[in-house]
């Protein structure tokens, strides 16, 4: 796989993307990639085991595929200690992915599900632990795993145990479980959403560049980084952004009935929170994990 390729890859996952992500990681993740993917200098290394490689890449995550490869290698694709599956959620999040683990830091949403899928249908898992470390990642499959979460929570106990950080996508799966459990310092919340967006026309106008964009459709191509962001389009991500965080904070809400209203949710506007600051928070406002 080309420099090239992944430069692009990595770019579109990352820039103008509706993205659940806690802000200073973002602010990150641009900072960091954004030169390097400029200058060619991606690394990208596989610490996958084994038991990852029986998986081909490229899957499609209709009809669970992949759970299906691991079924005929008779392979579960978690942990397990005991009667209790452990089904890790670390890293960056992302939608697709044919892998069980990690890869480069990365965590698919594909892979959470396959291991949902398998230790709904194990009758020999009893519970199952979410083990999460996680700033969060893509919109794209977060909701359809966090209801894959909410289901299995319906018919076995599970428990998302906390051990740093679960922040914006990483809090809406976690959330999805019965009970949370985080260390003192531990970090949750961040219940929103953003787009990235980098504009490089008036430095462009400065290197005395042009860039023409032809249309065919008014609306083709109206977000890019060669051209100002004009205020209908900035306002309709905004607005969609903005009905994600209402997703987001309904969602909380439904499994953490009694700890977080939807509109407790929504009132924290996105910030994190620390320890017992999250468990119990003061004026009346409850953040009970």
């Amino acid at each position: 796989m080309s420099q090239a390729f992944l430069r692009a890859e990595i770019a579109s996952r990352v820039i103008d993307t509706p993205l659940l992500v806690h802000s200073g990681k973002a602010e990150a993740i641009l900072t960091a990639l954004g030169g390097r993917i400029a200058e060619g200098g991606l690394e990208v290394s596989n610490p996958l085991g084994a038991i990852d490689h029986a998986v081909e890449p490229g899957l499609g995550v209709v009809g669970d595929r992949m759970g299906r490869i691991f079924e005929r290698h008779d392979v579960l694709p978690f942990d397990q200690i005991g009667d209790v599956a452990i089904i890790p959620i670390e890293g960056t999040l992302i939608h697709k992915g044919a892998w069980i683990g990690a890869y480069s830091g990365a965590k698919s949403y594909q892979g959470i599900q396959t291991a949902i899928n398998a230790a709904r249908r194990t009758e020999a898992v009893r519970g199952v632990v979410f083990e999460v470390d996680s700033y969060g990642g893509q919109v794209s499959g977060v909701f359809d795993t966090a209801e894959a979460i909410a289901e299995l929570s319906a018919e076995k106990p599970t428990i998302a145990i906390l051990t740093d950080v679960a922040a914006s996508a990483g809090y809406l799966l976690a959330s999805q479980a019965r009970q949370i459990v985080m260390p003192p310092d531990g970090v949750v919340g961040s219940i929103g959403a953003i787009v990235i967006h980098r504009e490089f026309a008036r430095a462009l106008d400065n290197e005395g560049i042009k860039v023409t964009i032809l249309r065919a459709g008014a609306q083709k191509m109206r977000i890019n980084s060669f051209e100002h962001l004009p205020p209908d389009v900035a306002e309709r991500i905004s607005n969609q952004l903005e009905e994600i965080r209402l997703r987001f904070a309904t969602a909380v809400a439904s499994t953490r009935s009694g700890r977080i209203s939807r509109a407790d949710a929504l009132a924290t506007e996105a910030e994190v929170f620390v320890g017992e600051e999250a468990v119990e928070r003061p004026a009346g406002q409850q953040y009970r994990c």
